[in-house]
């Protein structure tokens, strides 16, 4: 056979042999697994991550409170307090309903009908106080400041024709004004003799564990009594802004009479990675005290930063009225 002859049939064999294999090929891999080569990796990954960061940024919305007036329809009212430090006066205020008439009938948490939680814009000088409501839905209590500044005034409540709310609004006290600003995390503090160690580490997104221990002189603090409905009370506030973190104590309710200690666990909500200030009320031998921290919340899943032992700077002792 001549050599053009061979190498024709030759050609025309790899032809054969060549579609041949792509119907092997087809039969054995469906069409569609492929990849396109072009697309150097499957398009369902960023729909799924996508999917992951708006969850997580709704899921930091909702924990996220105590930044309005207004909420559910519910509307914090001016509120009358002293304009100067040192003045006697009355903090006074009235919480209205979708319906624009003040709210009279409240549902009980924590023991109280409304708690009122009071700080400066930089966190120092809080307080965590009970006002009482006459009949036409006003509440109020006796006040003094004790310091000049911008004040965040929140109102916990829980109307017994709706869901828990929490408002907040600023008042502005007239004097010389000295801030104070918390330059490092402190998990340490110290008031009338008891010190109090703050363990566990804040995570955004998701409810993180935390437990305080009280002790006095080195000893073990065993006589925490029931505040609260708890054997101590936490409260969490954004550094920045100052959001209403979502707080609760674990373990069962006390009953009147016992006593624990000398730690107390919780479960904290924080909805962004960044500082946060917590205050811990305790109450030994009926007097309520405050201890503050200064913690970093890291992002879910981040390892934890290397704890620091400076003391809270700019967070003084509650003052609680009763």
């Amino acid at each position: 056979m001549r050599a053009p002859a061979r190498i024709g049939l030759y050609v025309a064999g790899l032809g054969v042999v060549f579609v041949a294999s792509a119907a092997i090929a087809g039969a054995v891999v469906p069409e569609g697994v492929v990849p396109d080569p072009a697309v150097s990796h499957a398009p369902e990954q960023h729909v799924a991550t996508g999917d992951a960061l708006e969850q997580q940024s709704t899921r930091g919305a909702a924990m996220t409170r105590g930044l309005s007036l207004e909420q559910d329809g519910y509307t914090l009212g001016e509120v009358e307090a002293p304009a100067t430090v040192g003045e006697a006066g009355e903090l006074a205020f009235t919480l209205t309903g979708p319906a624009g008439e003040p709210v009279t009938e409240f549902d009980v948490s924590h023991e109280q009908q409304l708690h009122l939680i009071v700080v400066r814009s930089d966190g120092a000088h809080f307080r965590h106080v009970h006002p009482v409501m006459d009949a036409d839905g006003r509440w109020s209590l006796p006040w003094t400041w004790d310091a000049a500044g911008t004040y965040r005034i929140y109102a916990d409540a829980a109307p017994s024709a709706g869901d828990a709310v929490t408002l907040t609004r600023t008042i502005d006290v007239a004097g010389e004004l000295a801030p104070v600003r918390a330059s490092e995390t402190s998990t340490t503090a110290s008031v009338d003799g008891y010190d109090v160690a703050l363990d566990g580490q804040l995570r955004a997104g998701a409810t993180s564990r935390l437990t305080v221990e009280v002790t006095r002189d080195g000893e073990p603090v065993t006589t925490l009594e029931p505040y609260l409905g708890a054997y101590g009370h936490l409260v969490a506030l954004r550094d920045g802004d100052l959001a209403y973190l979502h707080v609760h104590p674990e373990g069962a309710e006390p009953k009147a009479g016992q006593v624990s200690g000398p730690t107390v666990t919780f479960g904290v909500e924080a909805p962004t990675p960044g500082r946060y200030l917590l205050y811990l009320d305790f109450q030994v031998e009926g007097q309520v005290r405050t201890a503050a921290f200064v913690v970093e919340a890291t992002p879910d899943g981040a390892p934890a930063p290397a704890p620091e032992d400076a003391p809270a700077a700019g967070h003084d002792p509650a003052t609680h009225d009763h």
